[in-house]
């Protein structure tokens, strides 16, 4: 019911725009669980504008979970230019799930912004190819370097580990997904992820993951319990798998660093139009700093066009700040704008983890 409610509101609201629409998460790969979102991803020709953001959101507030009794939603949208050719950290033009509701609620709009579980998400999309409007995914997608979704699997940890008290269940099962990426290059579902760490796992590690599994397959969030003992051996367990997770990225490193001089001499050597990214896009409101765990931000819609940051040239092979309504330049990293706030969960999305997020 929830897809057919979303199929009817992008198309209603964007579809002049929108090349393909792709249904991933639990959905295609495993199935639904009790607590698994409905994800979407939406491939358009241009970046939405307010009108259609708004439009969106507020449709996407009515069907998402939270109260209705209906699923969750995830809607990703990407601009086709922003992911083919495809490059790491993709931007993502828009995002929508229920852990963003309270921003959006006090009128915060989703806005583009680098977001590395892209590759894990597209990789998945590819892989699923579940079509709900448009060509087969490949037709509009790149595939994704094996070394981007390791990329995109890794940058979500520390959200994971902040969230680690209050989303169990979540952050257990994706560490184990990234643990398990990172061993055979895949993106399992969670729970064979789990079932993949479980035998690798000293003895007194395994009953953690276990029982996030057992939660997973059978548990709404509202039904969930951990034991004091248990609770008890989370922390230990999760120290467990990231040691096991370093280990692995320790080898991976020198290729990966490789590939970033790879990436960043390409980029030195980009048309002035395209500074990280394609010309089609301003990039305005993009998100500031490393482009590493960033999502789509949200920003006040009611905040003045002229006041929000200026897009990015590129200017002697670095990327600058286009001067602002008042002629400044505002050159140097893209910072949060004033009066912003910059959302990263990493796997806030009840099932569908750092992408899930993922899945």
């Amino acid at each position: 019911m929830e897809l057919a409610k979303i199929v009817r509101l992008v198309d209603g609201t964007v579809g002049a725009k929108v090349l393909g629409a792709y249904l991933h998460g639990s959905a295609v790969h495993g199935g639904l669980k009790p607590a698994s979102d409905v994800d979407v991803l939406v491939v358009t020709r241009h970046s939405l504008d307010d009108r259609e953001r708004r439009a969106l959101v507020d449709g996407l507030l009515r069907i998402s979970g939270t109260g209705t009794g209906a699923r969750p939603v995830e809607l990703s949208v990407v601009v086709h230019s922003e992911v083919r050719p495809w490059r790491y950290p993709a931007t993502a033009d828009f995002l929508y799930g229920d852990w963003l509701r309270d921003e959006i609620e006090a009128g915060a709009l989703p806005r583009p912004a680098p977001m590395p579980d892209l590759a894990i998400m597209i990789h998945s999309v590819l892989a699923a190819d579940h079509v709900l409007h448009g060509p087969p995914a490949a037709e509009l997608l790149d595939p994704v370097p094996t070394a981007d979704v390791v990329r995109g699997s890794l940058a979500g940890i520390p959200d994971l580990l902040r969230d680690l008290p209050g989303d169990t269940r979540n952050v257990v099962l994706t560490l184990a997904r990234v643990w398990t990426t990172l061993a055979t290059g895949e993106v399992p579902s969670k729970d064979a992820a789990a079932d993949w760490a479980l035998p690798r796992l000293a003895p007194e590690h395994r009953p953690v993951l276990a029982h996030a599994k057992q939660l997973y397959l059978t548990r709404h969030y509202t039904e969930e319990t951990w034991t004091d003992q248990l609770k008890a051996h989370v922390r230990p367990h999760v120290d467990a798998v990231l040691a096991h997770i370093e280990e692995l990225k320790a080898r991976e490193e020198p290729a990966l660093r490789a590939l970033d001089a790879e990436a960043l001499g390409l980029r030195h050597d980009s048309a002035s139009a395209e500074c990280l990214g394609s010309s089609g896009n301003s990039r305005r409101g993009l998100a500031g700093g490393r482009d590493t765990g960033a999502e789509p931000r949200l920003e006040p819609e009611d905040r003045p066009e002229q006041d929000r940051p200026g897009g990015r040239q590129h200017d002697g092979g670095q990327c600058v700040d286009r001067a602002g309504p008042d002629g400044a330049a505002t050159g140097g990293p893209l910072r949060p704008a004033r009066g912003i706030r910059l959302v990263s969960p990493a796997h806030h999305r009840p099932v569908v983890g750092m992408a899930g997020r993922w899945l």
